[in-house]
């Protein structure tokens, strides 16, 4: 069969784009014992390093500090696990991908069903100027910038400024945004969702402070969960947030070309990775959400036109943080100071 074409013309083809969701759906079906083993490897790691950095306690803070910061790369693992059970790619019942997705949620802090769908709703308008809003980073075009006040545009920086985004964004998300199921207050079933994982939190937090004090929480809990949480944010952050990435009004946005041409492809060391369980194949990932994450790596071996497409470095990524406005005349992302030279 003739691999669907990634030529990039002014206006991508749509046809290819939505071509390749029939070519990857062979690649959909989970493995069983695989994810078993693949959720085996990532939880039990992650307690036992917990065990072994609270017994540090007694004999270094520091030590026991060092274990939990190592143990936020599982947890980070963890979460990319739930992420994939949220999309029923984990295992072949959806019920089960479901429960082992709310129970990962305690321990990453994220209710499982209010995360699942502003998750699909980032999925099923990514790209989409006029949907902007749920579960996205948010960004403006210059022209929306410019017509805002003085005290707005402020904001606005101070919104997009890394400080914000990388350092306190990551502890108000996990610690007390995802209390609440915002944008979701009209359901029982998401308040349910919130409330519950909130009350497994508590009384997880309860248990160890009984136990153990008030050391454990803050020197293996909290550090743990905000690396993991920066991590996290980081990497959502830019597999969207890229100089070509691609964002139309709602009349022009086509699902599939956004899913191709919106997602990057971050390249990892293997150990960064693993952790992050293959999540930087997020081109493939946003084209096709079904395919498991250990399967991504299948596509590129087979597809060098997905293997080749959208990469980006860790030193591209870290230079595409500074653009913050989406250019609709040249179709890119500029920087504030790019913004200001083209358009005064």
């Amino acid at each position: 069969m003739t691999k669907p074409s990634l030529s990039t013309p002014d206006k991508p083809d749509v046809t290819a784009a939505r071509d390749w969701v029939t070519t990857l759906a062979k690649y959909r079906e989970p493995n069983q014992w695989r994810s078993s083993f693949e959720l085996g490897v990532s939880i039990i790691p992650f307690f036992v390093l917990w065990a072994l950095s609270w017994m540090s306690l007694s004999v270094s803070y520091w030590l026991a500090f060092a274990i939990a910061v190592l143990n936020a790369a599982f947890l980070l693992r963890l979460f990319a696990i739930q992420h994939d059970c949220g999309h029923g790619a984990f295992f072949k019942n959806r019920s089960v991908s479901d429960w082992v997705g709310r129970v990962i949620g305690v321990l990453t802090l994220t209710p499982y069903d209010v995360w699942r769908r502003t998750h699909s709703n980032h999925h099923n308008s990514s790209g989409n100027l006029d949907k902007r809003g749920m579960g996205d980073i948010h960004t403006l075009t210059v022209t929306e910038y410019r017509s805002k006040t003085p005290m707005n545009r402020f904001w606005y920086r101070v919104y997009r400024n890394p400080i914000t985004l990388f350092v306190l964004g990551p502890g108000y998300l996990f610690l007390f945004q995802n209390r609440l199921p915002l944008g979701l207050t009209g359901s029982v079933r998401f308040w349910i969702s919130a409330m519950g994982t909130n009350l497994a939190i508590l009384a997880a937090l309860v248990a160890v402070y009984y136990f153990g004090g008030l050391m454990p929480v803050l020197l293996i809990f909290l550090p743990s969960t905000l690396i993991a949480a920066t991590a996290g944010v980081w990497l959502f952050y830019v597999q969207h947030q890229f100089e070509d990435t691609h964002w139309d009004s709602d009349k022009d946005w086509q699902l599939h070309e956004a899913a191709l041409h919106g997602s990057s492809h971050y390249i990892l060391p293997s150990v960064l990775q693993w952790f992050s369980a293959n999540i930087g194949i997020h081109h493939v990932h946003h084209l096709y959400s079904r395919i498991p994450f250990y399967r991504l790596t299948e596509v590129l071996r087979d597809h060098d036109e997905l293997a080749n497409s959208n990469k980006m470095t860790i030193r591209e990524s870290l230079a595409n943080a500074r653009l913050h406005l989406w250019d609709e005349n040249n179709r890119r992302l500029l920087s504030f100071a790019e913004a200001r030279a083209l358009y005064g």
